[in-house]
């Protein structure tokens, strides 16, 4: 049984910064990733990382402002998020996938697990 929980979040100003974590119970996955939903717009990948290291994807809007990463020992990954904007206000998603990862899996979000989501606002 995987379960993956989160924690981080919460409200900042604009240009402010917030830290997501997700913890992994259960047998690591190849690939995770995180995944953010505001009211009334579809999902949208907001990072992808194949464990142990491996290849990193960003969406467009976050690039140079988002980081994922990842610490095995503690089979956590975080998002670290700076310069945040309104438009990043939503419900932030950690999910986990046991198959291959490639690039196109911030587009396509197909994880096997999800976290419990954890909301992030960006007030202006």
């Amino acid at each position: 049984q995987v379960q993956l929980v989160q924690s981080g979040g919460g409200s900042v100003q604009a240009g402010g910064s917030l830290r997501l974590s997700c913890i992994v119970f259960g047998y690591s996955p190849n690939c995770m990733g995180w995944v953010r939903q505001a009211p009334g717009k579809e999902r949208e990948g907001v990072a992808t990382i194949a464990i142990n290291d491996g290849p990193i994807y960003y969406v467009d809007s976050v690039k140079g402002r988002f980081t994922i990463s990842q610490d095995n020992a503690k089979n956590t990954l975080y998002l670290q998020m700076f310069n945040l904007k309104p438009e990043d206000t939503a419900m932030y998603y950690c999910a986990a996938r046991y198959n291959y990862c490639d690039s196109g899996l911030v587009r396509r979000l197909d994880f096997d697990y999800w976290g419990q989501g954890t909301q992030v606002t960006v007030s202006s």
